[in-house]
């Protein structure tokens, strides 16, 4: 069970997950005005940060930005299969909307 602990600005803390390299799917405490863009901590925030999950071994740090690579790379080649299907389909509707047009002219 999840217990926030309090940050320095005297706030209950958010628990989050680092997706960085040296730290895949570790859990961390932060302050809940921090905003994160880019792996860059906002102005707001009084600067709390805490993990929240012991270290990962070497071989899972190792491990896991290759699986992430993967997934995302998987995720890539199904949405454009899907966009691929969707303009092959959009095509078919077009040919049978002209030989409807062309049937019916002659």
């Amino acid at each position: 069970m999840y217990i926030p602990r309090i940050c320095h600005c005297g706030l209950p803390t958010v628990l989050r997950t680092s997706w960085t390299a040296t730290n895949p799917g570790r859990r961390f405490h932060c302050c809940p005005k921090t905003v994160i863009i880019n792996d860059l901590q906002g102005q707001d925030s009084c600067g709390f940060n805490g993990f929240y999950d012991p270290p990962m071994c070497p071989r899972s740090v190792q491990i896991i930005p290759g699986l992430l690579r993967n997934i995302n790379h998987v995720q890539e080649v199904a949405t454009n299969n899907e966009r691929r299907a969707t303009m092959f389909k959009n095509l078919l509707l077009l040919s049978w909307l002209v030989f409807g047009v062309y049937f019916m002219l002659n």
